[in-house]
């Protein structure tokens, strides 16, 4: 249970100037966003309803290199949203330090020029009394200016490994890459890393929620581990072909530079205690923060009990009002 609640990380902001910002701005009215999962639904094309077909994963094995100062100045900048009033408190921290000392050197040179004169030894316990209590506030202030700085560095890590994750692309077609951060507002992802069989069983198991989850905005992102693409069948039958399509939508989108998905991956089950081989899975809320990660099968029944609908009269009030942030 531990490695599972330390697998969660939260995503960091979009970048309003990436290339595909204005897919996102198409959807921020909440009158469009109703129909939003469908307009970025996959193209297929149509087979004969006789033939059961199937759609395979395909990623890009292609990789570029993302720019770390980017990361960095995304990652301070979320840094001070999340903590505004951190840099002022470690400031009177350091002021109350330097005070502290200051007024603990000037009372140790009082003390040795009392040891050394004996006709000031009555002031000696006033001065010990002082020299303590300046002494104390330096080593309260420093254990919580020490705590704020950790708490500060730990919290830039994440960010920064969040911003890293907010930026891995995804196809949505063919003709249509993305970034994770893009789907901001629109939809909840379920990330997927395991091998083809562990991706090819959390497909079955997700089958009597179809439609639930597409309610919800849920879209899967399948990611093999193995190198085995998993072939996802889906029946092209006439009484099976609305459920079809929406089990097409659900499982579309695909991960594109699979070096930096792995990277990733293996950068969090490390930081978490997992193994490398371990499968995964990571939920994010609507508005992109981590609600929930963990080892093994997506719980698909907790995500329709626990996630409200995208649409309908509150959706655009509850954005991310959808689970508690881990």
């Amino acid at each position: 249970m531990a490695s599972m609640a330390q697998f969660c990380y939260i995503i960091g902001p979009s970048n309003l100037r990436q290339k595909y910002s204005s897919f996102r701005f198409c959807f921020q009215n909440p009158v469009h966003r109703k129909n939003a999962l469908f307009n970025i639904s996959t193209r297929f094309h149509a087979k004969p309803s006789s033939v059961s077909v199937s759609s395979s994963i395909v990623c890009s094995a292609a990789n570029k290199p993302s720019s770390s100062s980017q990361v960095s100045s995304a990652a301070k900048v979320r840094s001070e949203v999340l903590s505004p009033f951190r840099s002022v408190r470690m400031f009177f921290y350091l002021t109350f330090i330097a005070s502290g000392s200051l007024g603990g050197l000037i009372a140790t040179t009082q003390l040795i020029a009392s040891l050394a004169n004996p006709a000031r030894s009555s002031e000696v316990p006033d001065i010990l009394t002082g020299l303590g209590i300046d002494i104390g506030a330096v080593s309260i202030f420093a254990i919580l200016y020490f705590r704020e700085n950790t708490a500060k560095n730990a919290q830039l890590a994440r960010l920064s490994r969040e911003e890293s994750l907010s930026n891995l692309k995804l196809r949505v077609n063919q003709n249509k890459i993305i970034s994770v951060s893009s789907l901001r507002g629109i939809a909840r992802l379920v990330i997927c890393s395991g091998p083809a069989s562990f991706i090819l069983e959390s497909f079955k198991l997700s089958e009597p929620f179809t439609e639930s989850l597409l309610e919800r905005g849920v879209l899967v992102v399948p990611f093999s581990t193995d190198g085995n693409s998993p072939s996802l069948d889906s029946d092209e039958s006439e009484d099976m072909k609305e459920i079809t399509e929406k089990r097409k939508r659900l499982w579309q989108l695909a991960p594109v530079y699979v070096s930096e998905w792995t990277e990733w991956l293996d950068e969090q089950k490390k930081l978490a205690g997992i193994s490398p081989e371990s499968p995964v899975y990571l939920s994010l809320r609507l508005d992109g923060r981590v609600r929930g990660s963990g080892v093994g099968y997506p719980p698909w029944n907790a995500l329709v009990a626990q996630l409200p609908p995208v649409k309908g009269l509150w959706s655009g009030l509850l954005d991310g009002m959808d689970g508690r942030v881990l």
